[in-house]
């Protein structure tokens, strides 16, 4: 049977803490492009594990999550990281019209529909693996170099995440070990921050030495530890010798995801107007403000909005900036990203009440989707000229640029939208200005026959000339 679902991870990873819940949460991606997917979670351990929600509904390509949570233990894992008696089945199975949806949902439980009815599903295998620091320190104090090395290689961030102090704690405690090279060989390849200030104890040279093994250029170093004259020093550099501001680290990473994870929100915004690319993935798939959405760093998540970084691109693991946000529990940064999507629908669909609401609340107006349309763009080609004029009051710059260089007057002109035209050029717009292919304003209205537009340009001054078709192809 084909595959109907997609895991985001095909091992679910619970940070183990004696006597406390443990929660991880699990995306379950639709690959059916018409009918939505049913799901139920199965536990080999239910006296252990609590699954929230244990079943549940996919429309189609979206997306679901269950959270797998371990009750309270009194005792370690019997083996760990990889544990080989607890494991999870999800079946799936597909409904076939939206009626049937409907009255399963309205007569009976999913799980009562799955054990009922003669289904085809197609069964997917989580395995459980038990990883964090908790565990890290047990398996350092065993002087377990093979269960250190495996908890390291499945979560990385383990050692990466520690605090200044913990991961001195952690060098100690292999320090005393009876395996300590070996372990504390891990542990500094690993990017553990402390061990260099073992070997230092000069100020800066320790703190960027602990760093080494991340692969950090200056730029990386100065971004990380507010150095403002080196990063100014460091942009202008760039500038000057047309270098890059994206150089990378070993894990993808570049200044501007620095920058953004320490909430440095200046650096943030010098990095940006210096030409980083504000969207630079790494590794992982994380961008500046997907990283910035992890942390719930409300201040940087705003800059990044308002500079037009895009909200849309997704992880490795499929989930956006806003997806992590509301598994964080982050509300305000899910309120502030879910608002610019909202500025831009609603300029859309020309609802100047919901748009004057959401700009009073302090949504962005400036957000930009992934093709760089901003609300301005979206009103000007629909017609929406009182959407147009509150923009325009809201502070929009009326020459910002989508992704392929047309301003706001560019697409009034192609929605063939003579009184929102007017608008813009009343209100300042510049009737010269050209797209990435060289189109200006009046060569648009003249290829697709807008003469009351074309003459009203040529009455504000615009040259009779204009390109032809072949030019610009």
């Amino acid at each position: 049977m084909e595959r109907l679902v997609e895991l985001s991870e095909q091992e679910v990873q619970i940070d183990f803490q004696l006597h406390c819940k443990c929660r991880a949460n699990v995306h379950l991606r639709s690959l059916s492009t018409t009918t939505p997917i049913a799901f139920k979670v199965q536990t080999s351990s239910p006296n252990k594990f609590l699954v929230n929600p244990p079943n549940g509904l996919i429309p189609p390509l979206s997306y679901a999550t269950f959270q797998i949570i371990l009750k309270p233990q009194t005792q370690l894992p019997s083996s760990f990281p990889r544990s080989p008696s607890d494991r999870f089945l999800i079946k799936t199975a597909k409904f076939h019209n939206s009626s049937e949806v409907t009255h399963m949902i309205q007569s009976e439980s999913i799980n009562s529909w799955f054990n009922s009815e003669q289904l085809v599903t197609y069964d997917l295998k989580l395995k459980v693996a038990y990883v964090g620091v908790f565990l890290l320190r047990h398996a350092i104090t065993l002087s377990d170099t093979d269960t250190v090395k495996n908890i390291i290689k499945r979560q990385k961030s383990v050692v990466t995440d520690l605090s200044l102090d913990d991961s001195e704690s952690l060098v100690r405690l292999a320090t005393e070990s009876s395996n300590s090279g070996k372990l504390i060989e891990l542990l500094s390849q690993a990017g553990l921050k402390t061990i260099a200030r073992e070997k230092l104890d000069n100020g800066d040279v320790v703190e960027e030495s602990k760093w080494v093994s991340k692969g950090w250029a200056d730029l990386h170093v100065a971004a990380a530890f507010n150095r403002m004259d080196e990063i100014s020093r460091l942009i202008k550099e760039a500038c000057e010798k047309g270098g890059s501001l994206d150089c990378r680290d070993r894990d993808g990473q570049t200044a501007l995801h620095v920058a953004a994870s320490k909430g440095n929100v200046e650096f943030v915004k010098m990095l940006m107007e210096g030409g980083a690319d504000m969207n630079a993935k790494c590794d992982e798939g994380w961008t500046a403000l997907y990283t910035a959405a992890v942390n719930g760093d409300r201040q940087t998540v705003e800059l990044l909005m308002e500079m037009g970084a895009d909200p849309m691109i997704s992880a490795k693991d499929g989930r956006t900036a806003v997806d992590i946000a509301r598994d964080k529990g982050h509300k305000e940064v899910v309120k502030i990203l879910e608002q610019g999507e909202m500025v831009l629908t609603t300029a859309r669909r020309g609802e100047v009440d919901n748009l004057k609401q959401l700009l009073k609340k302090g949504a962005n107006p400036n957000y930009k989707d992934q093709y760089g349309l901003t609300a301005l763009h979206a009103a000007a080609i629909k017609g929406h000229k009182h959407i147009v004029s509150m923009l325009i009051e809201s502070g929009m710059d009326l020459e910002c640029h989508d992704k392929e260089g047309h301003t706001a007057l560019h697409l009034a002109v192609e929605g063939g939208n003579f009184e929102t035209v007017e608008l813009l050029v009343n209100r300042g717009a510049n009737i010269n200005a050209m797209s990435m292919r060289g189109a200006t304003p009046i060569y648009m209205a003249k290829a697709m026959g807008y003469d009351n537009i074309s003459h009203f340009f040529l009455n504000r001054g615009a040259p009779s000339s204009s390109l032809s078709l072949s030019s610009m192809l």
